[in-house]
């Protein structure tokens, strides 16, 4: 019958006693942990491991941050809300060709410098390259820059 009356009016008071209440450095079970377990996960990754109980630090795991020298820089850390929107258009593969072989294509079309098959006689350096070479070209760090 006790065990029904926990959380309810008992002498008028509620019984609190199945609720856990911590402070904000955590629990108790959750201190003891950290004491039998040291290298207990806190989020933050560590710098080295602990050998013979000693630690030792290994600078590649050192985290390294790299900051450009802004000095000199113009802009400022604020974009206005007043910037109007900048809408474009889908960029497809006919819009690809266009900026980057179109005109080449037109030229030597012009000047007769195209085979049988269409292949120019002297290929640009796009024009050599392969599949495979293309895709990773493509997939490169700034490529989408232009």
């Amino acid at each position: 019958m006790a065990a029904t009356i926990t959380t309810e009016l008992v002498c008028g008071k509620r019984n609190f006693r199945k609720f856990q209440a911590f402070n904000k450095r955590g629990s108790l079970a959750y201190r003891s942990t950290l004491k039998e377990f040291p290298d207990y996960d806190l989020g933050v990754r560590p710098t080295g491991r602990r050998i013979d109980g000693k630690f030792l630090t290994i600078p590649e795991m050192v985290p390294e941050l790299i900051v450009p020298d802004l000095t000199g820089f113009e802009l400022k850390p604020y974009v206005s809300y007043r910037v109007p929107d900048v809408v474009q258009s889908e960029f497809t593969a006919r819009g690809l060709f266009n900026a980057c072989y179109a005109d080449k294509v037109a030229e030597d079309f012009k000047n007769n410098k195209l085979d049988d098959e269409g292949n120019p006689f002297e290929p640009s350096d796009a024009e050599k390259m392969t599949r495979d070479e293309a895709k990773l070209k493509a997939r490169q760090t700034g490529s989408d820059l232009f």
